[in-house]
């Protein structure tokens, strides 16, 4: 897989105290791939300075570090203006963990052994603003999220939705991005865009993420689900 000459390239920040995972991490997000690293930090502490200066489009957060973890670290992100999304990969299969980063604002989570072809995708689709979570562990993630500190709030019904925005939501829960439900529902990306913006309003979501939740608290989706 090569970057087209018109795509500019994905700008990535590393945030992982391990040097081999990060080497690891440079090799599969290759200029040649459509990456580009603008930085590494071996732990969440200064990661406001580094976003700020870098401008990364992506922060790659692992969760288990030193000085302060990748939940800290996502939750300090939160509230800087334009923060770029964060994906968390960790080997940790430990639902409380990636639940704290959701509820910190992550944009989706990867369990660090996946093929580096989806990690690409991962990548890419949470810089285009999509959500990620990784199927092997998501259900019980979303448990645990529910019965978190900031358990999802009780919200608007799914049938304040229209059919086709239901279907949207449904494909949102499998964790494809605007461009795969258009091209599964044979409909405009700008379409598709317009659904997902009527959804976020009607449902009161603040992001991907929460819709997820969303679509599996009202069962348009269940857990396991393919991409």
């Amino acid at each position: 897989m090569t970057a087209t000459d018109a795509a500019p390239a994905v700008k990535v920040l590393l945030v992982d105290d391990q040097e081999l995972v990060r080497t690891g991490l440079r090799g599969i997000l290759r200029s040649r791939f459509g990456f580009e690293i603008v930085g590494e930090l071996d732990s969440g502490a200064g990661i406001v300075d580094a976003v700020t200066q870098l401008a990364p489009d992506v922060v790659i957060m692992d969760v288990r570090m030193p000085l302060v973890d990748g939940v800290q670290a996502t939750r300090l992100l939160r509230d800087l203006p334009d923060a770029p999304p964060v994906l968390v990969l960790t080997t940790f299969e430990d639902e409380e963990i990636l639940a704290g980063a959701l509820r910190a604002g992550a944009a989706g989570f990867l369990l660090k052994g996946v093929p580096a072809e989806d990690l690409q995708r991962a990548v890419r689709a949470v810089a285009a603003g999509d959500s990620w979570l990784d199927p092997a562990v998501t259900g019980r993630v979303l448990s645990a999220y529910r019965e978190g500190p900031t358990p999802t709030l009780p919200g608007p019904e799914a049938d304040v939705l229209t059919p086709r925005e239901r279907e949207v939501l449904a494909l949102i829960g499998q964790g494809l991005s605007n461009t795969e439900i258009a091209e599964r529902l044979t409909l405009g990306e700008g379409t598709i865009k317009t659904h997902v913006g009527h959804i976020f309003a009607k449902l009161d979501l603040r992001d991907r993420s929460a819709a997820v939740v969303f679509a599996f608290d009202h069962g348009l989706v269940q857990p396991g689900g393919s991409r």
